[in-house]
């Protein structure tokens, strides 16, 4: 049975766009037949496309992608799955934008599958490196921005005018929890939070 050439393209977000990658796949070239592409996060690959794909390769097969990031961006995965599918289901991978990243025997040699291998470690684990700092700077600038006094979410809900007389109810039982919520066209947890917080200021 004849060897297939697989393509793989991902996008993070549905409003993304495939094309480029698309256009580079077909270019090595994959059929379109043979292209699976997804529309989602590649925290980890349980995608659709991406499943598909993977119960299809065959010992011999080819699969392409543009770029390492595309096949995920989760350093310890990338590895797993790379080594799933060249040693496990004995398939090559080529790397468009990386060339040493081509695993294929007949063209590079056991040398080759090697250096491949080499340089997927060390692209992975910048690349896991570049996400966590990238994640700390997030964290310590919205730390800073707090220090500043700049608040995140929504702002807190303003109180109806109607507030003190439907709290005074409440709290001389004349209303429940519920019917003093429904007054105010508010939830029950709404106005527990509420009255939480008049208790705190006037505790202070």
């Amino acid at each position: 049975m004849k060897n297939v050439v697989y393509g793989y393209a991902r996008v993070s977000a549905k409003d993304q766009n495939l094309d480029r990658q698309l256009i580079a796949l077909l270019s090595f070239p994959v059929e379109r037949k043979c292209i699976f592409a997804d529309k989602a996060s590649g925290k980890d690959f349980k995608r659709p496309a991406y499943k598909k794909l993977i119960s299809k390769i065959k010992p011999g097969d080819v699969v392409v992608i543009k770029s390492i990031d595309r096949l995920g961006r989760n350093y310890e995965e990338i590895l797993n799955e790379w080594r799933f599918i060249t040693k496990g289901k004995q398939a090559a991978i080529v790397v468009l934008d990386m060339p040493l990243l081509d695993t294929r025997e007949m063209c590079r040699g056991l040398t080759g599958v090697f250096i491949a291998d080499l340089v997927l470690q060390v692209l992975s684990y910048v690349a896991q490196i570049e996400r966590e700092n990238t994640r700390q700077r997030q964290a310590e600038g919205i730390a800073a921005a707090k220090a500043r006094g700049v608040r995140f979410g929504r702002p807190p809900k303003k109180r109806p005018r109607n507030y003190p007389e439907v709290k005074s109810l409440f709290l001389s039982g004349s209303l429940t929890r519920r019917e003093a919520a429904a007054k105010l066209c508010i939830g029950t947890t709404t106005f527990s939070k509420w009255l939480k917080e008049d208790n705190s200021i006037q505790q202070n």
